[in-house]
């Protein structure tokens, strides 16, 4: 996996910790950990920013986020699982998906023309 994915994995990791922090901090250190996480997610954001489109980036984040929040709700908060939400988080992955392979079309795209140029 090249280097800028793997902050994405990183940001994308780093954002179900804090949110999972939020859910179970009860005391004022749990919160100094929890901002220390958030400091440390958008870094991995950043940097994953820097070498990728930033649209994609933020997808894919913002996406890995609300799925991931909404499994973790199911699982581990004894969060409630229906049809609708099983439906939506597949629109939700398709539409990460689709973006991603838009960029690698548009990439390829601009390949081609430099070539021909």
């Amino acid at each position: 996996m090249k280097k800028e994915w793997m902050y994405v994995v990183l940001t994308s990791l780093f954002e179900l910790l804090w949110v999972f922090g939020f859910n179970v901090a009860s005391s004022w250190w749990h919160w100094i950990i929890i901002v220390t996480i958030i400091a440390i997610d958008f870094h991995f954001l950043s940097k994953a920013c820097e070498s990728l489109p930033t649209g994609t980036v933020y997808a894919i984040f913002a996406g890995a986020g609300a799925i991931g929040t909404t499994l973790m709700d199911i699982f581990i908060f004894e969060g409630e699982f229906n049809a609708i939400k099983g439906l939506f988080m597949i629109i939700l992955l398709l539409g990460v998906i689709g973006l991603k392979l838009a960029d690698n079309s548009s990439k390829e795209q601009m390949q081609t023309k430099g070539e021909n140029v």
